[in-house]
């Protein structure tokens, strides 16, 4: 299974219990989506197809990952939250008053997550990689395997001036990305550094804040 073959750290931050969230939470979130995700592959595997990252779009792939962990913190929380319903905003809704909605984002390897619109709020970001079935990750976008691995986790409140808004000509449509003081205001609250995609920069952290 997946989540026996995980390594790591997780860390209690202050940022993640004025969410309402434990890193018991995080990591019930991180199993739950790893156990959904290798009955999917098992059962595609023995139909004879390639795994879920060989069938999608790496953005159909986020996508997954992001309900499944939504749905496994919902199920960690003891009903503290709920997850919302599909394409709807927040994912996850408090069924405590003391803490607000949550959003989750999820990005594959050190890109900053993105969505549509600005939207202030509490946040907990996931980011993955493409790994081995075994576990082992080469960095590198060509040495990309066909199994999802977390690699990083945060949590804590963005505000508006924690996103960079594109709308340009030739664009998609509107996005709205995380910056890098929307990177930082996010504290660390699972860090896996055997399968990180780029090497700290020297002092301890790369660009957005990542511990080491």
């Amino acid at each position: 299974m997946r989540h026996k073959k995980q390594v790591g750290r997780f860390l209690e931050q202050p940022e993640l219990r004025r969410l309402g969230v434990d890193v018991q939470m995080i990591q019930g979130a991180i199993e739950y989506t790893y156990k959904v995700l290798d009955a999917l592959d098992s059962t595609l595997v023995h139909a004879g197809e390639p795994r879920m990252a060989g069938l999608l779009e790496l953005a159909n792939l986020s996508a997954i990952i992001g309900n499944l962990f939504r749905g496994g913190l919902a199920r960690a929380s003891s009903g503290r939250f709920v997850a919302n319903g599909p394409h709807k905003y927040p994912d996850l809704l408090s069924k405590d008053k003391r803490y607000g909605d949550l959003e989750i984002k999820v990005a594959l390897e050190n890109n900053k997550p993105k969505g549509h619109l600005v939207k202030p709020g509490p946040h907990i970001t996931v980011r993955y990689v493409l790994g081995n079935e075994d576990g082992t990750c080469t960095r590198g976008k060509e040495n990309r395997g066909a199994v999802a691995w977390i690699w990083e986790v945060r949590g804590g409140m963005l505000l508006e001036h924690h996103f960079s808004v594109s709308n340009t000509a030739g664009d998609s449509g509107k996005t709205a990305v995380f910056n890098k003081d929307g990177m930082t205001a996010l504290k660390v609250v699972f860090l896996d550094s055997e399968r990180r995609p780029v090497l700290p920069r020297r002092g301890g952290s790369d660009d957005d804040g990542t511990l080491s």
